[in-house]
């Protein structure tokens, strides 16, 4: 019998999707399920060669597709060699979904914009990872104005707190010492919920909860929607990550407000100042866009400068992909070539940033999480590597970082 194969595109929420589809599916044979992204064109892209390599390698094989690009345009992703099947991100997480007689169905995929409630999944084991993720909070009610996903996601909305209580006591007990809690619109999590709960209180109620967890760590947020118990949080409980990642998508006012963003430059900035002030040691990252339509030369300057003065270290950086549907993708565009030279000027930024921010942490003693017998992240969330020897995957250890180089810190037992 061979075991359904997961391709997975995408964010950490993809993550812990597919293993939910990876406990329905188990029973099925020769069934490769492809988990798309629509958030750019080259995530599209990438899903597309792979269910072709698929189909190539493995002819017999079925392939389901599902996922947000899935459910935005079911039909394209259906006429696609080898695909047997296409599912919408409702359809995808039930189990009889994954039925033997569910796979004669071309097509499953549902209006998302009706969807109500998250559904409540018990995963237990992230195949080939040491830190495990939870679902807490699903769709969007924002309309940036480059962005698709509320369109594959849907409206936004919470899981209750017992339900993510019970998830992570589940994966402490499996053995993970580090959970994630992940969404679409984390910092909206609770505006649906009965009180209005914050997902700071969410955060207080896990770590009381579940004393066992040694690490909980947020991913993204939105900047001007950090509550007050997350500062705290941030500032006295040390099960609580120092590390911040902000959806943050440009530093120019002008091109934030064409964004339809909720913050600008000074909101971000104010952020930054004021986690660094609590946690000196702490990690910042920040998604940005490169590009974005409208962005001249002097725009793009005050992102850059914006960057540099702040000296993000963690830097994802897109150059701005058209989304159709969007109301970006009817403004007046950038070349593609300057997006791309665009955003590596970025990156460069975030590198030099990097190499700074590595340094401030020579000398200290980090807790790493092993990810291999090698490497891992610290607390920070900067990448880790031994400088000798190994240690088993899973560990948290004691390390002392040494040295600096192109792809983190070295570090050595204390």
């Amino acid at each position: 019998m061979t075991r359904p194969e997961i391709l997975t595109f995408g964010c950490r929420l993809n993550t812990w999707e597919s293993e939910v589809m990876r406990e329905h599916a188990a029973a099925l044979e020769d069934v490769i399920i492809v988990n798309t992204c629509a958030v750019t064109g080259e995530a599209e892209r990438q899903a597309r060669q792979a269910i072709r390599r698929a189909h190539r390698d493995k002819p017999d094989a079925r392939i389901v597709v599902t996922g947000c690009a899935a459910q935005i345009d079911p039909d394209r992703w259906a006429a696609l060699p080898g695909v047997t099947r296409v599912l919408g991100n409702e359809e995808k997480l039930k189990a009889e979904s994954w039925a033997p007689a569910a796979l004669n169905e071309p097509l499953a995929v549902s209006d998302i914009m009706a969807a109500k409630e998250t559904a409540a999944h018990l995963v237990t084991e992230f195949v080939g990872r040491t830190r495990a993720f939870v679902q807490v909070q699903q769709g969007c009610d924002h309309r940036c104005t480059f962005c698709i996903i509320p369109f594959g996601r849907g409206p936004s909305r919470s899981a209750p707190v017992g339900v993510v209580v019970e998830q992570v006591r589940a994966l402490v007990e499996s053995g993970y010492r580090e959970v994630v809690l992940t969404g679409v619109d984390m910092t909206s999590w609770g505006g649906d919920l009965p009180g209005k709960p914050t997902l700071g209180q969410l955060c207080r109620r896990v770590l009381g909860l579940v004393p066992q967890l040694e690490r909980l760590r947020l991913s993204s947020v939105d900047p001007v929607e950090i509550d007050e118990d997350i500062w705290r949080l941030l500032e006295h409980e040390p099960r609580f990550m120092p590390y911040l990642h902000l959806s943050l998508q440009a530093g120019s006012d002008l091109i934030l407000k064409r964004m339809k963003r909720r913050h600008l430059a000074e909101d971000a900035a104010r952020v930054i100042a004021r986690a660094r002030a609590m946690r000196p040691d702490i990690g910042i990252g920040a998604d940005v866009i490169a590009g974005f339509p409208t962005e001249d030369d002097a725009l793009f300057e005050e992102t850059r400068a914006f960057l540099e003065a702040q000296g993000v270290p963690y830097l994802h950086v897109f150059p701005y992909s058209e989304r159709p549907g969007t109301p970006a993708a009817r403004m007046r565009a950038v070349p593609v070539p300057e997006r791309k030279a665009r955003a590596a000027s970025l990156r460069d930024v975030g590198a030099v940033a990097a190499e700074r921010y590595y340094q401030s942490l020579l000398g200290q003693t980090l807790r790493v999480l092993m990810e291999t017998p090698t490497s891992g992240h610290s607390e920070q969330f900067a990448p880790v590597r031994l400088a000798d020897g190994e240690a088993e995957t899973g560990e948290i250890i004691s390390l002392r970082a040494v040295a600096v180089d192109a792809a983190g810190l070295l570090a050595e037992r204390v």
